[in-house]
């Protein structure tokens, strides 16, 4: 008899409730893969960089004091907030998959306008230069997941069209404002810690996890992710943008003098910066402390190499600090990912495909068994099982009385 079932039509689909095997475990990673990430690995590598971290605040202190206490100090925060700015920026757009490059020429440019109309007021000022930023970061949004294009290739296109803005200039620019973040740097410190730990506590939960990492490639990277991960990629961009406007107002406002760079050494220096925090370089994974410990790490790097009186390149330390993320990236990817289902049973064989639906065939007759002899043939034609003709001629009987 048939087994018809209703809603067994097509082929099954992946969900979160069990674990996926074969083809099916990356048609939708977010999905197949049930349970949380495991976070000893996250544990283990923030612990290193509090020990790198705490190293870094004795060379530093046993270079030159000064750099730890007083102006000094302040001088030093508002640094490391400004380079964490940039690292939460990238670090959000790599939790959702779609990386901005843009960010450094964007904060480059948020400091010449800074620096430029810092005199006409600080709200006003920094108001235009973030709403500016939120559009610019709304439509790159938008091009990435109407288009669905890599966002790297994209942020690219972004970040040289705002070089084209810096090349308007060809000196150096004094800010004309007399706003000094170095007056406020503990407000600045502790609300750049609290975004960059609630954050990535946020970003611990599961779901949110999953949400935020939705616009991860799986098994086509073509493949479009949705309307829920197309408004989670944009919001990104939107973000990140903004953040790269903030840094870019509080580092122009600590130099005093903005020089028209390209900026894209700063954006080196901040995805070096987040990989090396434990963000996984393929989006959905991250730490909680690793953007705070990072920034600082770096900040104090920067801070010995100008007392020792060496000449450090963004570029080296970003490339340096890009090579051991990606190593990171590799091991938060092979130990951070849920453990595997122990004693999960192997997937029943897939039925073959019938023209209606999950209908069991009937099996055909194969005949009678054991097997009936030919039918004998009609009358005329010779019976090739039939007596010899010698046994029923009657004259061969006749010879043989004789």
């Amino acid at each position: 008899m048939g087994y018809d079932e209703p809603g067994r039509d097509g082929p099954p689909e992946p969900t979160s409730a069990g674990p996926a095997t074969g083809a099916e475990a990356v048609v939708d990673e977010p999905d197949a893969e049930p349970g949380r990430d495991r976070f000893g690995v996250y544990i283990v590598w923030e612990t290193l960089l509090l020990f790198g971290f705490g190293a870094l605040v004795y060379l530093v202190w046993r270079e030159d004091p000064a750099v730890l206490r007083g102006s000094g100090l302040r001088e030093l925060i508002v640094d490391v907030v400004g380079l964490g700015l940039l690292a939460l920026a990238v670090g959000l757009t790599l939790r959702t998959a779609a990386v901005n490059l843009a960010v450094g020429p964007v904060a480059v440019a948020a400091g010449l306008h800074f620096a430029e109309q810092s005199d006409r007021g600080l709200l006003g000022t920094v108001g235009t230069a973030t709403a500016v930023a939120a559009i610019g970061g709304l439509l790159l949004g938008l091009v990435v997941v109407l288009l669905h294009v890599p966002g790297w290739a994209a942020s690219l296109g972004g970040a040289a069209a705002v070089v084209v803005y810096i090349e308007q200039r060809s000196a150096p620019v004094l800010v004309q404002g007399d706003y000094d973040p170095r007056g406020t740097a503990g407000q600045l410190f502790v609300g750049f810690a609290a975004i960059a730990v609630f954050g990535g506590l946020f970003g611990a939960v599961s779901p949110i996890r999953r949400l935020v990492g939705r616009f991860r490639p799986a098994a086509d990277p073509a493949r479009r992710r949705g309307a829920a991960a197309a408004l989670v990629a944009t919001a990104g961009y939107v973000c990140s943008t903004v953040l790269a406007t903030l840094a870019g107002v509080l580092i122009a406002s600590t130099d005093g003098t903005v020089s028209p760079a390209a900026g894209l050494d700063w954006t080196v220096l901040a995805v070096g910066a987040t990989l090396l925090a434990g963000t996984s370089a393929f989006g959905l994974r991250g730490g909680v402390f690793g953007t705070l410990l990072t920034a600082g790490a770096i900040g104090l790097f920067l801070a010995y190499a100008r007392a020792r009186g060496w000449t450090v390149s963004y570029w080296a330390v970003g490339g340096a600090a890009l090579a051991i993320g990606l190593i990171v990236t590799r091991l938060v990817e092979t130990y951070g990912r849920p453990l595997p289902v122990l004693g999960a049973l192997p997937p029943p064989p897939a039925e073959p495909a019938t023209g209606g639906g999950w209908s069991v065939t009937q099996p055909q007759p194969v005949g009678d068994w054991p097997p009936v002899l030919p039918a004998q043939p009609t009358a005329g034609s010779t019976d090739p099982w039939g007596a010899r003709r010698w046994e029923t001629d009657p004259r061969t009987w006749e010879a043989d009385d004789r």
